[in-house]
């Protein structure tokens, strides 16, 4: 572990540290605390701070770092007293809150875990760590423990903190902690949703986030958080399938983890700029890479509700439609924001869709076309998704043979390049638009011009059309058969 001179010397230099003890020398006392600390106790660069100052001049403190730093303050919960500030090229953030105790040791007794319960005085020299709770120790046995018994009735959104604190630096829950924690997880689901689905998504965003899950059902918390989730334990499958669905989901995202991080297996020439669009960054902080973990585990979340035995068969018709409905519901509890709650819905709705394709092969162009412009905005990332789901179903099925696999895999590795030029292009657009359609045919606006742009939309990408003399051909055409 990082020695304490190291810790010290590795907090006081981070960026927003210098900046905030230039601007506020002189004054009263001011803490670095939490997160920064933990951090270079583990190894971790510390880019953002959290300081705590006497009650009272958490304004003032803010305000004077940010003219520092050329950058903004603003109140950031009033509830809590806190403010923070963003530095003027949005690189890093520091957050300033009161203390809650007469003095630090009475505050950091008072933080959720012992790992983040340690401080250092900001305008000082010496290598003191203030740890009233032992976190320093803890840190160096790489365990997770509650700061006290009252951590998780003072804050229950500290019962998904703690599986994502664990998860992401590797750490194992102390024994009284997962006590204390499955003796209030009723109340997992009591914080505001996008404070959890922000603790959540962090969990899927990190190394191992079926690490994190297992966490999550260690401290009793996935039947409050995602009771979807826990409904598919026992769903039984059909003889595709050797796991029941609650096995089958975990397997898949641990399968799309390991395509993660051999992309070129997979994708083959694409490998490179299928990455570089699971790191784009979709909403909330959200890349498409954390919310495609997130679609892996809501891929069958439509199971429950629509299976079906007859004759000894399983069926599950529907469960993608049915799916991605439960999806946005969820999406909605969580108050996750329109854009990325239609990227999660779209991924579930579309999952199955190149599998039905398989026995198509070779497609055409109309073909590839119906699979992008169905599966817009996630055809490239939903193909990795099948890709996942088809390896983590080995049973005894049809659908399960080596040879269905095989197919299956070329099929995608196929399909990522139409996929990706789509998401970089833009869907193909025909030499007239609507206007163009209305005055030629003397028709009005409405849903048959849609139509008729959307049949010229597949000639074109089908390489169809010679330009706009026979794109209103076509379009007459159209227009007069469905008359």
């Amino acid at each position: 572990m990082t020695s304490r001179r190291e810790v010290v010397a590795q907090v006081r230099s981070a960026e927003p540290a210098t900046i905030a003890r230039d601007a506020l020398s002189g004054g009263k006392p001011v803490w670095i605390v939490g997160g920064a600390v933990r951090d270079a106790l583990f190894g971790s660069e510390v880019v953002d701070l959290d300081l705590a100052v006497p009650t009272g001049s958490e304004e003032r403190t803010a305000r004077s770092v940010a003219a520092a730093a050329k950058g903004v303050a603003f109140e950031l919960s009033a509830g809590h007293g806190t403010w923070r500030v963003i530095s003027m090229d949005r690189s890093w953030h520091l957050d300033v809150a009161g203390l809650r105790a007469g003095d630090i040791e009475g505050d950091l007794r008072l933080r959720d875990f012992t790992v983040n319960a340690i401080a250092t005085l900001l305008g000082s020299d010496d290598e003191v760590l203030i740890d009233p709770t032992g976190g320093e120790g803890d840190a160096e046995g790489r365990i997770l423990r509650a700061a006290s018994s009252r951590s998780f009735s003072d804050d229950p959104l500290r019962l998904l903190r703690a599986a994502r604190i664990a998860s992401s630096y590797g750490l194992s829950l102390d024994p009284q902690t997962v006590e204390l924690a499955r003796a209030g997880s009723d109340r997992a689901g009591e914080p505001a949703g996008e404070r959890q689905f922000a603790e959540f998504s962090q969990i899927m965003s990190c190394e191992d986030p079926v690490h994190g899950l297992g966490l999550l059902d260690q401290l009793g918390v996935t039947s409050y958080l995602l009771p979807e989730l826990e409904a598919l334990r026992g769903v039984g499958q059909n003889r595709n399938h050797h796991l029941d669905v609650y096995g089958h989901t975990l397997a898949v995202l641990g399968q799309l983890l390991e395509a993660e991080s051999n992309l070129a297996e997979f994708a083959g020439s694409e490998a490179e700029r299928l990455d570089e669009l699971l790191d784009e960054v979709i909403a909330e902080e959200v890349t498409r890479r954390t919310a495609l973990r997130i679609g892996a585990l809501f891929h069958d979340i439509g199971k429950p509700a629509t299976r079906r035995e007859e004759d000894g068969m399983v069926t599950f018709i529907g469960h993608d439609q049915v799916g991605a409905e439960i999806t946005l519901g969820i999406c909605d509890r969580f108050r996750v924001g329109r854009r990325l709650a239609a990227y999660l819905s779209a991924l579930v709705r579309s999952h199955l869709r190149l599998g039905f394709l398989i026995h198509e092969r070779p497609l055409t162009k109309r073909r590839i076309y119906d699979y992008l412009s169905a599966c817009e905005p996630v055809a490239a990332d939903v193909t990795l998704l099948s890709v996942a789901d088809r390896l983590s179903a080995r049973g005894s099925g049809p659908i399960a043979s080596d040879e269905m696999v095989r197919s299956h895999l070329d099929l995608a590795r196929e399909m990522f390049t139409p996929a990706l030029d789509w998401h970089h292009d833009g869907p193909p657009r025909p030499p007239i638009d609507g206007n163009a359609i209305v005055e030629a045919l003397g028709i009005a606006p409405g849903p048959e011009v849609g139509e008729i742009i959307e049949e010229l939309r597949a000639a074109a990408y089908a390489g169809e059309l010679s330009g706009p003399e026979e794109a209103l051909r076509i379009a007459r055409e159209l227009a007069d058969g469905r008359r």
